[in-house]
């Protein structure tokens, strides 16, 4: 069986002669340590080949400026130009290749989303071809990926801001959906019009744990996550696709959620402390309708020995893959320590040498 085969069986919830092994490749920018574990990944795992599925946010018009902020970040300050005036949003930039984050937001009040909303439809046509060169690029050793970004409601609450978000729930509920609405729109759009050029079948979404417990229950969760999200995953299964939702957290009270959304695949079901599920229950509760990505958690690649790896993965494989399908073991989050890439290979190697000794 290829890689690419057992990728395609493993999003189809068909039985695979082992588990796939993967690992999200969102390395240390300009990293060289990370160059053996790189080469090592490719030729030994499932690969996907990730292909953006359309323009950020339709192109509008915005202006971008850069500062000093301090030591250790610059602020990035964007403008966005509305009919109903200016919104403003900055990111803090990383001077030393550490993560950055927003400091602030485009809509931080209900007239704020007014202007958002006032804004003309998102473009969402784009090259197809270049899909075609992704996925021919990957072959058999896996498969190429739609990105369609952030799904409605993370989309939104990445424009408000988590916590504000959660405060518009109490106090403009009505204004949040109608910007859902509007993220909905624009991907449905997105994927007919790609599914109607010969992209895909394979798709993804996250943004859905920002509405996971603790900040939001799972009232929260169908409302705006379930409600927004089921017709884009639908309109996916129509055109004979599989969608892969990235969503971290505790999800064992939402997790009937992605069930009743269609999600096909899950990643990356974390185990307590991270999150609140087992994979064997994880297991049970998807069987048959839903696979399973993860849980290996990210910092255990780093801190413990190649041994504990090599028995925290068959522990998942006996926990998840008692049915031969449905698991893609990977580890919860890319690899992230920058000038690391040496520590964690032994542990990488144990991880996918544990996975490759289950085949048939």
């Amino acid at each position: 069986m290829t890689r690419r085969e057992r990728l395609t069986r493993c999003y189809s919830m068909q039985e695979v002669d082992r588990p796939a092994v993967y690992s999200r490749t969102g390395f240390p920018d300009n990293d060289p340590s990370y160059q053996r574990l790189r080469d090592y990944l490719w030729h030994h795992t499932e690969q996907k080949a990730l292909w953006w599925g359309g323009p950020s946010e339709g192109g509008f018009p915005r202006d971008t400026v850069v500062d000093r902020h301090s030591e250790s970040f610059d602020r990035r300050t964007e403008t966005l130009h509305t009919p109903k005036g200016d919104l403003i949003r900055s990111f803090l930039i990383s001077r030393t290749g550490e993560p950055g984050m927003y400091d602030s937001h485009y809509v931080g009040s209900p007239e704020d989303a007014e202007a958002f909303l006032s804004l003309p439809p998102a473009d969402v046509e784009t090259d197809p071809s270049q899909f075609f060169e992704v996925d021919a690029g990957v072959g058999e050793a896996g498969i190429a990926e739609v990105l369609l970004g952030s799904n409605p409601a993370g989309y939104v609450a990445e424009l408000c801001g988590s916590e504000n978000f959660a405060l518009m729930t109490v106090t403009a509920r009505d204004t949040l959906h109608r910007l859902c609405r509007r993220r909905m729109d624009e991907l449905l759009r997105r994927v007919k019009f790609l599914i109607a050029h010969g992209v895909g079948p394979f798709f993804s979404m996250q943004g859905e744990e920002y509405l996971v417990p603790p900040l939001h229950g799972p009232a929260d969760f169908d409302d705006f996550n379930v409600r927004y999200d089921k017709p884009i995953i639908d309109a996916v299964h129509d055109g004979g696709g599989h969608v892969h939702v990235h969503s971290h957290g505790r999800v064992r009270q939402v997790f009937g959620g992605f069930l009743t959304m269609g999600a096909d695949v899950l990643h990356p079901c974390e185990s307590p402390p991270q999150g609140d599920l087992l994979a064997r229950d994880a297991k049970e509760m998807a069987r048959g309708s839903m696979c399973i990505e993860g849980n290996i958690q990210i910092n255990r690649m780093y801190e413990c020995s190649p041994h504990e790896i090599s028995e925290e993965t068959a522990t998942l494989i006996r926990d998840a893959f008692d049915d031969r399908r449905g698991l893609i073991v990977s580890p919860t989050a890319s690899p992230y320590i920058r000038g690391a890439g040496e520590i964690c290979l032994p542990r990488y190697v144990a991880m996918v040498e544990t996975v490759l000794g289950t085949g048939d």
